[in-house]
């Protein structure tokens, strides 16, 4: 059973029939799936449960139909299910921050989002629950030679300025250089997404140059994580993942000035499958987990 097939098809299947009374019990019955099983799965891979995922996308058909100007707020509320004008007008304050009124107006335009992308990790069963899986373990102490900059994960540009500094790396060392590198993001701006970044390599280079360094990164007891897609895109997912690992497996998050570090298996092949090692204090291991 592919289940990252099912989810994708499950997330299509809701956009076609979003003005329905949808329903955890719908859904899944359409998938011939467990409504229980399906709960679950739906709520490890997408970081969120079906009704939440409902409900935000009705929203979003809603910011379309608003903008269309056919219908009054009352109309579309119900035509979305919503027992009444006012629980819209609530739900939709939460989700956008304003009032749909606002958009009656044309005071201010949204963009309705995509379907979001299923971001594909490895899963595991634990006590009944499907939860994204992670390994304890510990990350070895290692000497990089990199170029540091400062990233911010909420700019669109975050990918390509990443392959840009990667690119000036490999210039600077030349292509003979094979292996995996590091991406090391550390001390967080307070309030922000903007991080410093090394993008390094495991050999001892000196490379006399601005924002080229040599650095060493101490061994760190992490949780460990394998992911598909940049980090831009698997971003939320990942502090939900992250969040319910801490819950389960009762670790805490060490305060580190390493943030987390994200493992490629080779600087060649930057959009390959790759790890992020997230450190935590080395608390008693339960050996379920």
């Amino acid at each position: 059973m592919d289940h990252y097939k099912i989810i994708e098809n499950s997330l299509t299947f809701i956009e076609e029939h979003i003005e329905e009374p949808l329903s955890v019990e719908s859904v899944s019955t359409y998938f011939n799936m467990s409504k229980f099983y399906f709960h679950r799965l739906f709520s490890a891979i997408m970081g969120c449960s079906l009704n939440q995922y409902i409900l935000s996308r009705r929203l979003n058909y809603a910011v379309k139909l608003i903008q269309e100007d056919r219908l009054s707020l009352t109309e579309i509320a119900y035509q979305l299910n919503f027992g009444s004008q006012s629980s819209f007008t609530r739900a939709f304050k939460r989700q956008f921050q304003l009032a749909p009124s606002s958009l009656k107006e044309k005071d201010t335009v949204i963009s309705p989002e995509p379907i979001p992308l299923v971001v594909k990790r490895p899963l595991k069963n634990i006590n009944g629950d499907v939860v994204t899986d992670f390994t304890l373990t510990e990350f070895d102490a290692i000497r990089l030679t990199g170029i540091a900059f400062e990233v911010d994960l909420a700019c669109e540009d975050y990918k390509a300025k990443i392959h840009a500094h990667s690119k000036m790396l490999l210039e600077t060392i030349g292509e003979t250089i094979s292996g995996p590198c590091f991406m090391v993001y550390s001390n967080c701006h307070p309030n922000s997404t903007r991080f410093n970044a090394l993008f390094g390599i495991p050999y001892d280079i000196q490379i006399d140059k601005p924002f080229y360094f040599n650095v060493e990164v101490p061994q760190i007891f992490c949780a460990k994580f394998q992911y598909s897609g940049d980090l831009l895109e698997v971003g939320d997912v990942f502090k939900t993942d992250f969040a319910r690992f801490l819950k389960i497996s009762k670790q805490e998050r060490e305060q580190s000035d390493i943030e987390l570090i994200q493992v490629f298996r080779g600087v060649h092949h930057l959009d390959s499958d790759y790890h992020i090692f997230t450190p935590i204090k080395k608390l008693p291991i339960d050996s379920n987990y």
